[in-house]
């Protein structure tokens, strides 16, 4: 499984999402699973499944599915798309 795989499916297990919902567009409140609660339970994933401890800026700053790529990359996580 690739490291894109694997944080696609933080995504749609953290937020329960169907496997097919296109996470790719997903930003910080946009849909009711994705509020505070479900944010940190998705840090949580992102942690757990790549091995890191998140800064607490970077929590803050996981708006996007987008921005939480630019956001692994600093813990030497490489997604390509």
């Amino acid at each position: 499984m690739t490291n894109l795989e694997k944080y696609k499916k933080t995504y749609t297990e953290s937020l329960s999402l169907s496997l097919d919902y296109k996470v790719e567009d997903l930003e910080y409140n946009a849909i009711p699973e994705w509020d505070s609660i479900g944010h940190m339970t998705l840090v949580s994933a992102i942690e757990d499944e790549f091995d890191i401890s998140m800064d607490t800026d970077d929590i803050i700053e996981l708006s996007s599915f987008k921005k939480g790529i630019e956001i692994l990359t600093k813990y030497k996580v490489e997604i390509i798309i």
